[in-house]
């Protein structure tokens, strides 16, 4: 059983066991949190698809951990003009465990 679940501005692709790391969530480590904005559920042969949510599909997770991803370098030049910039960045991101499905 799979779905496809909608958060931070971001759809995925999840089936239980699996770990992902989304946008920030608010949640301490170890504690359950619902997804109920479930785009699809699919079971075999068999798929539902929502109008642009399925109503009564829920997906439960536990935070795994928080943390801030790899950083990323931002370099801007303009030839000729003496003009550099550097820019560095690093999002951050919840690390969640897909516990179930429920549709």
């Amino acid at each position: 059983m799979y779905a496809v679940i909608k958060t931070g501005g971001k759809q995925y692709r999840v089936v239980a066991g699996e770990t992902l790391k989304i946008e920030t969530v608010t949640g301490e480590v170890g504690s359950a949190i619902v997804l109920d904005k479930v785009l699809m559920v699919g079971n075999g042969d068999t798929v539902s698809v929502g109008q642009p949510l399925l109503t009564g599909a829920t997906v439960t997770a536990t935070i795994v951990a928080n943390g801030r991803g790899e950083k990323i370098k931002i370099f801007k030049m303009r030839r000729r003009k003496h003009y550099q910039k550097h820019q560095g960045h690093r999002q951050n991101f919840t690390e969640i465990r897909i516990d179930g499905i429920s549709a």
